[in-house]
C-alpha cells in the first residue's frame, strides 16, 4: 500500500492557508490524479453488497439531522472479520495521536480489529497541511481529518481524495465549542463578537467556520468583522485566558478549565446530529485497493459496535484501556461526556461546510457536488447496506 514518502514534508511545514492551497494546486497540476468517479460502488464495475449478519440497524437515513437522532449500529462484534487474501499495510496520519475522537482507530489498533482483517495499520503524526499532499500521492492511505477548504480546493485541482466516514456527535451535557471571555458587565446573551479577536487551531479553513458563522450571526458579527489568530492546541486555552484572544474554539476536555467560571460564556459548539470529519482516502484505497478499504472500515465499524456503542466511560475498565491509548489520565477522559461516535455523513454537510468557506473566502471556484467529495459506498458494503 502506501510507499516511502517522497515528499518533504517541509514543503509545507509552517505555511499559511493560502501557501498550502498553492502548493496543493501546484502538486495536483504535475500529477493529477482522476476524480470522476467515488468509490467502489461507482468506479468501475459496481461490488455486490450482500446482508452481513447483525447489520439490520447499521444505516440511517443520511437525510436526518436532528439532534436526538440515534447513530447507526451494528450488533458488538459485528460486522464480522473478513480477512483479506494477504496482509496487507494502511499508513494512516492524525494531527494529534491523543484526541478522544480518536479513540476507535487507536482502540482498534490496539486491540486488533484491524490485524482480524490481516491488515498492518501504521499510525503517523502529521499536521494536516503535512498529510494532504501525501495521502494524493499515496503515501499515506488513510488521513484522520475532515472536509477542510484545502481539501476541497485540492479535489478541485484534481487530487483523488474522498471523505469516507464520519468521526462523532458530541454529547448532549458537552461544551465543546465557543467560548468568550465576558467583558465588565456583560452577560453571554449580550455578547457582541464584532471587532474581537478569535483564536484557532487552522483560521477560517477549518470545519469549525460552519458552526462559528453560526454563532456569530447570533452575536452581531460575522467572518468579516471579527480578527483571527492561529494559535497551536496547547495555547488556545493560555491565549484566551491572558487576553490574547477575546474568543476561542475550546475542545474536549479543554472547556471543563472555564466552564462554571462567570468570566467566560459558552455561546454556541458543533451541531448535534452531524459529524464534521472522520476518515479521508486517498487513491491506493479508493481504486488501488478497495479491498482493503472495505476491510479498513470494517474493522473501523467493529470497534465503534464493539467498545464505543454507548456512554463508553461507564466501564471503568475500557477508561483506563482509553487512557492508556490516548496517553491520558483516566479522571480527566470521565470530566466530559463520552462522544456519540457516528461512522455515517449527513446528506448536504459538505454543501454547508462549502457555503460557510464561501463566506469567509478560503475556497476557489464553484461548489464541488456531493459525490465529488463523499464516499459513502465503503461504509455501506462494510455494514451490507444497498443505498
Amino acid at each position: 500500500m502506501a510507499r516511502t514518502p517522497s515528499l518533504a514534508r517541509a514543503l509545507l511545514t509552517g505555511v499559511t492557508l493560502l501557501g498550502v492551497l498553492g502548493s496543493l494546486g501546484s502538486l495536483a497540476a504535475c500529477d493529477a490524479q482522476t476524480s470522476e468517479s467515488a468509490g467502489p460502488g461507482t468506479r468501475g464495475k459496481p461490488r455486490p453488497i450482500t446482508p452481513v449478519a447483525g447489520c439490520a440497524k447499521g444505516w440511517t437515513d443520511p437525510s436526518d439531522r436532528s439532534a436526538g437522532r440515534g447513530p447507526a449500529r451494528c450488533a458488538p462484534g459485528a460486522p464480522a472479520p473478513k480477512p483479506l487474501k494477504k496482509k496487507t499495510k494502511v499508513v494512516v496520519s492524525a494531527s494529534t495521536l491523543t484526541a478522544e475522537y480518536l479513540a476507535p482507530l487507536r482502540i482498534g489498533v490496539a486491540k486488533g480489529e484491524f490485524s482480524k482483517e490481516k491488515l498492518d495499520v501504521e499510525v503517523k503524526l502529521l499536521p494536516t497541511p503535512d498529510a494532504l499532499p501525501l495521502l494524493a500521492k499515496g503515501d499515506v492511505d488513510v488521513q484522520y481529518a475532515a472536509p477542510e477548504a484545502a481539501v476541497l480546493n485540492g479535489i478541485r485541482q484534481g487530487f483523488d481524495i474522498r471523505w469516507v466516514a464520519g468521526n462523532f456527535t458530541p454529547a448532549p451535557g458537552s461544551r465543546s465549542g465557543f467560548w468568550a471571555r465576558l467583558r465588565p458587565g456583560e452577560t453571554a446573551g449580550g455578547v457582541s463578537l464584532k471587532d474581537r479577536t478569535v483564536g484557532t487551531l487552522i483560521g477560517k479553513g477549518s470545519v469549525i467556520t460552519y458552526p462559528m458563522e453560526k454563532v456569530l450571526s447570533a452575536h452581531k458579527a460575522d467572518m468579516d468583522s471579527v480578527r483571527f489568530q492561529q494559535l497551536g492546541p496547547a495555547e488556545v486555552l493560555a491565549s484566551l485566558k491572558n487576553g490574547g484572544v477575546d474568543a476561542a474554539w475550546l475542545l474536549d476536555p479543554v472547556w471543563r478549565q472555564v466552564d462554571g467560571d462567570a468570566d467566560y460564556a459558552f455561546l454556541g459548539g458543533q451541531p448535534r446530529g452531524e459529524p464534521l470529519g472522520g476518515l479521508l482516502f486517498g487513491p491506493d484505497l479508493l481504486t488501488g485497493d478497495p479491498d482493503a478499504g472495505v476491510a479498513f472500515l470494517r474493522a473501523y465499524i467493529r470497534t465503534v459496535n464493539t467498545y464505543f456503542a454507548g456512554d463508553y466511560k461507564k466501564d471503568k475498565a475500557f477508561l483506563d484501556d482509553l487512557g492508556d491509548v490516548l496517553k491520558t489520565e483516566p479522571d480527566t477522559l470521565a470530566a466530559v461526556p463520552s462522544l456519540r461516535m457516528d461512522w455515517e455523513i449527513r446528506a448536504g454537510t459538505v454543501d454547508r461546510l462549502q457555503k460557510a468557506y464561501a463566506t469567509a473566502g478560503v475556497v476557489e471556484g464553484d461548489p464541488l457536488p456531493e459525490d465529488k467529495v463523499v464516499d459513502r459506498s465503503f461504509y455501506a458494503e462494510a455494514v451490507g447496506h444497498k443505498p
